[in-house]
């Protein structure tokens, strides 16, 4: 098993492939039937809102130039939205990112509604509380599922609202603790006359004892329906993987704006900020093999039989030699965040659960990313042990009021692939937008697609002998890149 890991290693850590992805041979990137013979769920395709001819379609998976396919001037994504996106310099034959953004509208449904497919049409009849969605997802071993999510997930997240729709409408009371099967708040009754327990710790009024519960928000309530519309959404990839051809796997970062809240969830590697006045908001947090360790390595104390008695759960700084077995050498596991030296024994000589730093980190020497949608296949390398009870597809979502705060013409939110951010900081990126945005005309509808086109190139480079090379001769993101510039004015410019 050590040799097959070792090889794996090789491949993954070689310089070939960038942080967060593997492959899995060419069959991750085929469009057609899969192994088993299954069709894919969705054609591959760019973004709909792209509108590329098949000639342009073709253009737009050339590795050697890379060229950088922007919105048309006569398009228009809500809140004046620009876009950009680059292929990749050879990792794989197609762009694995895909993007979303798309208007929807919550409101309660009918008896017909209930009963309809996911793929009805986004707007229905435009009546109800406007969703503005985005969403970037950045795929790995194949496209499959990132244009599986990208074509889903803002569905998703709009059905489950429509759920409590109901309760969105009245905003300034708490949502009720329970529900009826028809949605609407039940109450429990307590009969005339019935004794409740004495408990010293409780109020001495048994009514208020016994009354006593949890207040949630209502933007709390809006979070959980978003981090449950992922989980529905890592299901049904599993689901239907019985019935179609769904490759790979993705990061997902979405952001939802409902009722004067931006609501950012990422799951992966991807990036978000918000740039206002010069200062940066980071509104997200990358999950990677270490900054999930101690999460990886209790379930792997936790449940051992994961680890097909080829892993450790426990950390060392380097791979320990048998020769230094009986020695003190330094670990820590998922209960220590310092070191300390233990004495070596048998076990510790298997392969770590996690290997590698920094961006060469991966969990069981295979990926270099700890949450995300799909990779229910996923296995280490020649063996039958499965990776995907490590991988988590519940999203962090963090929450920013933007109705509090009066936003000018540069105040954006950028989102972006880790092909963007792997070689460009938070402070590069909000330098170049505000450069770049100063010098464009308020007024001109395309001054985020440029923005978003500016940052991309500023990561891609620009070709020369010894590959993409940036402006200081530093080698360039050699990944898919995917950006969003969203105008937090947006919503008062539309209404």
């Amino acid at each position: 098993m050590i040799s097959k890991v070792k090889n794996a290693m090789s491949t993954l850590v070689g310089g070939m492939i960038p942080h967060g992805h593997h492959q899995h041979g060419s069959g991750g990137n085929a469009q057609n039937c899969g192994p088993d013979g299954l069709p894919p769920r969705f054609a591959y395709t760019r973004p709909e809102f792209l509108d590329l001819t098949p000639e342009l379609l073709q253009y737009s998976t050339e590795h050697a130039s890379r060229p950088v396919l922007t919105l048309k001037r006569d398009s228009r994504l809500p809140w004046r939205t620009g876009y950009a996106e680059v292929i990749n310099a050879g990792k794989s034959m197609l762009n694995e990112d895909q993007a979303s953004c798309e208007l929807l509208f919550v409101k309660k449904p009918s008896g017909k509604q209930r009963n309809s497919t996911l793929l009805d049409d986004t707007a229905g009849d435009g009546t109800g509380i406007p969703l503005h969605f985005w969403g970037v997802f950045d795929g790995h071993a194949g496209s499959g599922a990132a244009i599986m999510a990208s074509k889903l997930l803002h569905r998703l997240i709009r059905d489950r609202l429509c759920d409590i729709a109901h309760l969105l409408e009245n905003p300034d009371a708490a949502p009720p603790i329970c529900l009826t099967k028809n949605g609407s708040p039940f109450q429990l009754e307590v009969k005339k006359g019935a004794a409740l327990e004495e408990d010293p710790d409780s109020p001495g009024d048994p009514t208020a004892r016994f009354h006593m519960e949890k207040v949630v928000s209502l933007e709390s309530l809006v979070m959980g329906t978003i981090e449950n519309a992922f989980k529905q959404m890592d299901d049904l990839i599993e689901k239907e993987k019985a019935s179609f051809n769904i490759s790979g796997g993705c990061c997902a970062l979405a952001a939802v704006h409902l009722m004067g809240k931006l609501y950012v969830a990422i799951a992966g590697d991807s990036r978000a900020i918000i740039i206002r006045n010069d200062d940066i908001i980071p509104m997200s947090n990358e999950f990677t093999p270490e900054t999930e360790r101690r999460r990886l390595q209790y379930l792997g104390f936790l449940r051992p039989e994961l680890l097909g008695n080829e892993f450790t759960h426990i950390e060392f700084p380097r791979r320990i030699q048998h020769k230094e077995l009986g020695k003190k050498m330094l670990f820590r596991d998922h209960t220590m965040a310092g070191w300390a030296y233990k004495t070596i024994v048998e076990e510790d000589l298997k392969f770590p659960l996690i290997y590698g730093e920094g961006k060469k980190a991966r969990v069981m020497a295979t990926i270099g990313v700890t949450r995300g949608l799909g990779d229910h296949d996923l296995k280490v390398y020649n063996s039958n042990i499965h990776i995907k009870p490590f991988l988590s597809c519940c999203p962090e979502v963090k929450v920013y009021d933007a109705a509090d705060y009066k936003h000018g013409p540069d105040d954006v939110l950028v989102m972006g692939t880790d092909g963007l951010w792997d070689v460009t900081t938070d402070r590069e990126v909000a330098d170049a937008v505000m450069g770049f945005l100063a010098g464009c005309e308020p007024n001109d509808p395309m001054r985020y697609t440029l923005a978003a086109q500016d940052l991309l190139m500023r990561s891609r480079g620009v070709l020369k002998e010894r590959g993409w090379r940036l402006p200081n001769d530093r080698l360039g993101s050699g990944d898919d890149i995917t950006v969003f510039v969203i105008p937090l004015a947006g919503a008062k410019a539309e209404t």
